[in-house]
């Protein structure tokens, strides 16, 4: 179901300068929509944008090679990390 074929009963309130807020309505009136639906849209195509690279990913197919060529080696021994883990759990009882 579309978002606007849905009820919309959520309230969301911004904050803009007089040149901003001028920019916004020239740019709903060019596109021949109203204010909602306009922040709508943009809003989530840009939420859209800022999530993807956290939950989808493509690489060249050089990138891949590479990606599976590090990803092949051998891990590595930290000490550090090692100390770190043989420690006890401060929250075992």
């Amino acid at each position: 179901m579309s978002t606007s074929a849905r009820a919309r009963d959520k309230r969301l309130e911004v904050r803009a300068t007089l040149e901003e807020r001028k920019l916004i309505d020239r740019a709903v009136d060019v596109v021949g929509t109203d204010l909602t639906s306009f922040v709508i849209t943009n809003l989530l195509d840009a939420s859209r944008q800022v999530l993807a690279d956290r939950d989808h990913f493509v690489l060249t197919s050089e990138a891949a090679r590479q990606w599976d060529e590090i990803n092949e080696l051998p891990a590595r021994e930290l000490s550090g990390l090692r100390r770190l883990m043989d420690r006890p759990s401060p929250f075992s009882e």
